[in-house]
């Protein structure tokens, strides 16, 4: 299926506005990583603490990210009360970083903050679903939102680390605040805006985790997640830290590169089957390291593995759609997020463990191993569903 034109959505009504609204909150969280741990740190003086703070606050993020999306889907009015709680738990933790407060408030300020970010793209991609007027312009619209947030946050700790050479990392927490409060004080009435607003009321709704084919795409978007970690550790552990670094700059590359092409171009086939068939894509791209054991290989093997991990990605957005009811997509959204950041950090302790055990070279098949699991342990609801499908249609 091929898709319409980047420049034919940008001709929508409110696409423009409502795509540069959301920069400015997507900005702060692609900044926002490398300062809260420097900060930290120089506020702690312990690395150990830093990195502990730091994950709690991205376990917080991860688990709360749907209730957050929920809120905030059924009570549209509480995005701003939100955005305000976390740009001042922002500024809170630069300022007790800066005086040296004791270590347990903190790590307690930056775990409060972990735990209070608004949504900005489930909302966002639940806007875009509004505004397409077929399934061509969403699938361009969701490939261009996509490729953006990868591009936000590949740049972003580059942007970083510029910032606070020049200036501190509390002062940056600061900006990351200041960016949260234009970016979330905007977005509002930019999701107005959109025609086609759908009214929530509170206790209505189901969670989108009881729709029909919902969780099976979760656990594919978890184990590609998980699978990037695995081979990010083996990578670090075989060849160092310059190395995996421009490697894993390549996934980020192919990554845009294949979503954009993806929402340009589309894919053959039906939407239901394709998270299927990408992640035993995915499962080649990961063998090709594995089975040759060299850097070019790896290269090679993660641009064409971040192309396939984005269309899978926004794959499983344009399956939101499809899958859940009106009124719970935001959440939804969000639990699509979550699932991929709870696969990357369990790929990460995994990939710890395997590689004390079985050494660097060992782990990297894992990964492959791993997505093979995956698809079959998937590939039997996905094909119950389809039948069902065709049942209910004969």
């Amino acid at each position: 299926m091929s898709s319409a034109s980047y420049r034919a959505v940008f001709a929508l009504p409110r696409a423009r506005a409502l795509f540069l609204t959301g920069l400015p909150a997507r900005l702060c969280y692609g900044l926002l990583s490398i300062p809260m741990l420097l900060a930290v740190r120089a506020g702690t003086g312990s690395y150990a603490v830093a990195g502990t703070a730091v994950g709690l606050a991205g376990l917080a993020t991860a688990l709360l990210g749907p209730l957050r999306a929920r809120l905030v889907e059924r009570r549209p009015g509480a995005l701003r009360p939100m955005a305000g709680c976390y740009a001042l738990l922002l500024l809170l933790l630069a300022a007790v970083c800066t005086e040296r407060q004791p270590t347990a408030l903190v790590v307690a300020v930056a775990v409060l903050a972990g735990a209070c970010p608004p949504p900005v793209g489930p909302l966002l991609r639940t806007a875009w679903g509004r505004l397409a007027a077929d399934e061509a312009q969403r699938q361009s619209m969701l490939s261009l939102d996509t490729a953006t947030e990868s591009t936000v946050f590949a740049l972003g700790p580059v942007l970083a680390g510029v910032l606070i050479a020049v200036s501190s990392a509390a002062t940056v927490l600061v900006v990351c605040a200041v960016l949260a409060l234009v970016g979330f004080g905007l977005l509002p009435g930019a999701l107005r805006a959109v025609p086609g607003n759908v009214e929530v009321r509170p206790g209505r709704q189901r969670t989108p985790l009881l729709a029909a084919g919902f969780v099976p795409l979760l656990g594919l978007v978890l184990a590609v997640a998980a699978a990037l970690s695995l081979v990010e550790v083996a990578m670090l552990a075989a060849w160092g830290t310059v190395t995996t670094g421009v490697l894993t700059t390549l996934f980020s590359i192919g990554g845009v590169i294949g979503g954009l092409l993806y929402g340009r171009l589309g894919l053959p086939g039906e939407l239901t089957r394709r998270p299927l068939l990408l992640v035993a894509a995915a499962t080649a791209c990961y063998a090709l390291p594995a089975l040759l054991r060299g850097s070019p290989a790896a290269a090679l093997g993660l641009l064409l593995a971040g192309g396939v991990t984005d269309v899978l990605l926004i794959t499983a957005y344009q399956l939101v759609e499809l899958l859940v009811p009106s009124g719970s997509r935001t959440e939804a959204g969000a639990w699509v997020n979550t699932a991929y950041n709870l696969g990357a950090a369990a790929g990460a302790s995994l990939g710890g463990l395997l590689v004390d055990h079985a050494g660097p070279l060992g782990t990297l098949g894992a990964p492959a191993a791993l997505l093979v699991v995956a698809v079959l342990a998937t590939a039997p609801a996905v094909l119950r569903r389809r039948r069902a499908e065709r049942d209910a249609t004969a």
